[in-house]
C-alpha cells in the first residue's frame, strides 16, 4: 500500500519540477528550435535563398528532373548557411510542364536539411519547399489560400516568399512553404500525433503523364478506363471501371457521368481511390496503402488500425466527435470551399491534403494550392464565383467524399460551417478587403516579379492578372454571402434550377489568371466541368474533321457550344496533338 502511494507522489513531484524547469527557460530545445525557423518564414516579408551547387550535378540534376534525385548542395536562408543539404526537383503536373518547355528550367524543388547529415535541421526546420508558381500568372493564389486558411484558425504550414539565387546568379521568384513533418508536428501539435498524404500510386503515375486524368503514353482507354481524347457516348453514359464494379458491389452508387456532383465514368488516373477519398471498405490494411504507405511520421499496424477505425465511423457518421477533430476539418472545409480549390479531396482526384491522426482521432490540413481560384478543372468564370457551398465537390458525388458529407449532414456541424464561412466572408472579402490584401501583397512582390529572369509570365501579364484576381475575389465572397443569407442557391442541383440568381461572372477571364498550357504543358480547364452533352457534341465535330484539320466554322461551332479558344487548343493538343490543328 505504502509503495503504491509513494510512486505517484514522487511522479507528481518529477512533473512540477518538469514545469519549473521549462518556465525558468522558457521553452523546451526543440520549441526554441521551432520559434527560430518560424520567425524567418515571414508570409509579410521576402526570403533569400542561395543555392551553391556543383554546376556540372546542378545541371544533370535539370536534365534528369523527372527522377526527382537529391544532390548536395549549401544553402544559405536570409543569411544562415546550412552546408551539405539535399536539393531535388518536385511536382507532378508542373514538373512535367517544365520538363516538355524547352525555355525553362524553373523547377519547384524540396530542400531536406538531415539528406545527408543526420539530425541536421534549419533552425529545427527538417524539410522546406520552394514552389515555382507554376500555371498562376498572379503569384498570389497559393499564398492566399494559405492565408485564409491561417485567418480561420487552420494549422496550416508556414509560408514566405523567397527570392532565389543559384550559383551567385538569379534564379527566380518562389513561394516557400514549410513541409508538414516531424519539425511541423513539434511546432503545431506538441511533437503528437502522425501525418499521412494520401495518393494513389496510380494516381502518381497518371498525374506525370497526364495532368487531366488521361492515360499514360502507350495505354489505351480500355485498359486505363479512360480515353485518350474526349469521352464518347457510350462512355459518358456509363461505362465502369473495374473499381467501379467494385463500388457497385460494395453497395454504393456511381454516378454515370462528369455532372456537376458526379464523377467521370471511366475516370481511370481522373479519379482518387476508396482509401484517399477515406471510404470505408474494410477493416484491411492493404485496402488503405495508399494512405498507409504515404506516412510522413514513422507508424505502425496499431497507428493503422486507428485511422482505420475512425474512418469506419466517419462513414457510418457514428461518435464523429470522437472519430474527428470536428471543428478543426469545418475550419478547413470553410477556407478550402473558399478558394475553390478542385485538384483536391474536393474534386475527381481526392487527394493534395494530409492526414492527421492523434489518439484515434483525424482531421485533414491543406497542401498544393497552386491550381486554387478555379485553376482546375473549372468549366467558367461563373463556375468558381459561384461555387457552391453545401455540396462543395465537382466531378465526384458528396458520398464519395465523406469527410465532407458526413460533416455537413448534421445540421449543428453544418451551421458552425456556415459561422466559419461568415467570418471568411467578413473578415477577408467584403467591404472591398480581398483588393486590400491583393494590393498589399502587390507592393510587397511586384518589384521581385518584374526582375524575375525564370517567370513563366511577363510582368505585364501579372499585372493583369492582379486586377482579374480582384475581381474573382470580390465576386466570390458576394457568391458566398448570398449562399449564406440565402439569396442564392449553395447547392448544386439549386443553382442548376436557379440560374437567374447566380452572380454574373461573364465578364471575368479566367485565362488571364495563368494556365499550364505552357509551351508543352497541359491546359488544366479542358474538360473539367464540361457537360457529356457538350462532350459528345464536341467529339463528333472532332470527328469531322477533314484530313485531321478544323476549319475556322468547326472551329466556331465549338465555341458556341460554350469552349474557349483555350479549351478548344487544349482539346487539339490532347485528342490528335500531331494530326489535328
Amino acid at each position: 500500500m505504502s509503495k503504491r502511494k509513494f510512486y505517484p507522489f514522487l511522479s507528481v513531484l518529477l512533473v512540477m519540477s518538469l514545469l519549473l524547469s521549462a518556465c525558468s527557460t522558457g521553452q523546451t530545445a526543440s520549441s526554441k528550435s521551432s520559434v527560430a525557423y518560424a520567425s524567418q518564414i515571414d508570409k509579410d516579408s521576402v526570403m533569400t535563398v542561395e543555392i551553391t551547387a556543383d554546376p556540372d550535378q546542378w545541371q544533370t540534376m535539370l536534365d534528369n528532373a523527372a527522377q526527382k534525385e537529391y544532390i548536395a548542395a549549401d544553402i544559405t536562408i536570409n543569411g544562415t548557411t546550412i552546408q551539405n543539404v539535399g536539393i531535388k526537383p518536385k511536382g507532378n503536373s508542373s514538373l512535367k510542364g517544365v520538363a516538355e518547355n524547352d525555355d525553362s528550367n524553373r523547377y519547384s524543388f524540396k530542400i531536406k536539411f538531415d539528406k545527408y547529415v543526420d539530425g541536421q535541421t534549419w533552425m529545427g526546420l527538417d524539410q522546406l519547399v520552394l514552389n515555382n508558381n507554376y500555371s498562376d500568372a498572379t503569384s498570389m493564389k497559393e499564398y492566399f489560400s494559405y492565408d485564409i486558411m491561417d485567418f480561420i484558425g487552420v494549422d496550416a504550414p508556414l509560408f514566405s516568399y523567397a527570392n532565389i539565387r543559384v550559383n551567385e546568379e538569379s534564379w527566380g521568384f518562389y513561394l516557400a512553404i514549410e513541409v508538414l513533418d516531424s519539425s511541423y508536428l513539434e511546432r503545431t501539435k506538441d511533437g503528437e500525433g502522425e501525418l499521412y498524404k494520401p495518393d494513389s500510386v496510380e494516381m502518381d503515375k497518371m498525374n506525370m503523364a497526364n495532368p487531366q486524368g488521361e492515360p499514360p503514353s502507350g495505354t489505351s482507354g480500355a485498359e486505363s478506363g479512360a480515353s485518350s481524347a474526349v469521352p464518347s457516348a457510350n462512355q459518358t453514359a456509363g461505362a465502369s471501371s473495374d473499381a467501379s464494379q467494385k463500388e457497385k458491389e460494395n453497395g454504393r452508387q456511381v454516378p454515370p457521368s462528369f455532372d456537376g456532383n458526379q464523377r467521370p465514368a471511366g475516370g481511370g488516373g481522373m479519379r482518387s481511390d476508396d482509401a484517399t477519398a477515406l471510404i470505408y471498405t474494410d477493416d484491411e490494411e492493404t485496402s488503405y496503402s495508399s494512405i498507409f504507405d504515404n506516412a510522413e511520421t514513422k507508424t505502425d499496424e496499431s497507428d493503422h488500425k486507428r485511422v482505420i477505425e475512425a474512418i469506419k465511423n466517419l462513414n457510418s457518421g457514428t461518435d464523429l466527435e470522437k472519430y474527428v477533430d470536428v471543428d478543426a476539418v469545418l475550419r478547413y472545409l470553410a477556407a478550402h470551399t473558399a478558394v475553390v480549390n478542385l485538384d483536391s479531396y474536393s474534386g475527381n482526384m481526392g487527394h493534395n491534403y494530409y492526414l492527421y491522426e492523434n489518439n484515434g482521432q483525424i482531421s485533414m490540413l491543406p497542401w498544393d494550392y497552386n491550381m486554387a481560384f478555379g485553376g482546375f478543372q473549372s468549366q467558367d468564370a461563373g463556375s468558381v464565383v459561384n461555387f457552391p457551398i453545401d455540396t462543395p465537390v465537382s466531378g465526384a458525388s458528396m458520398e464519395d467524399r465523406p469527410m465532407i458529407s458526413k460533416l455537413l449532414e448534421v445540421p449543428e456541424y453544418l451551421e458552425k460551417y456556415h459561422e466559419y464561412l461568415q467570418q471568411i466572408v467578413d473578415g477577408y472579402f467584403s467591404n472591398g478587403k480581398f483588393e486590400e490584401k491583393v494590393n498589399k501583397i502587390n507592393t510587397l512582390i511586384s518589384s521581385y516579379v518584374k526582375e524575375d529572369p525564370s517567370a513563366f509570365y511577363s510582368f505585364e501579364e501579372y499585372e493583369s492578372a492582379v486586377g482579374e484576381f480582384k475581381k474573382l475575389g470580390t465576386l466570390r465572397g458576394e457568391s458566398m454571402e448570398g449562399q449564406l443569407d440565402g439569396t442564392i442557391p449553395s447547392t448544386t442541383e439549386g443553382q442548376k434550377a436557379n440560374s437567374n440568381q447566380l452572380i454574373d461572372a461573364s465578364s471575368l477571364n479566367l485565362a488571364v489568371l495563368g494556365s499550364s498550357n505552357l509551351k508543352g504543358g497541359e491546359g488544366p480547364g479542358a474538360f473539367g466541368g464540361m457537360d457529356p452533352e457538350v462532350m459528345k457534341k464536341a467529339m463528333e465535330i472532332l470527328q469531322s474533321a477533314t484530313n485531321g484539320t478544323l476549319t475556322e466554322e468547326q472551329k466556331n461551332q465549338l465555341k458556341e457550344l460554350g469552349l474557349t479558344e483555350e479549351q478548344i487548343e487544349s482539346i487539339l493538343n490532347r485528342a490528335q496533338p500531331k494530326q489535328m490543328k
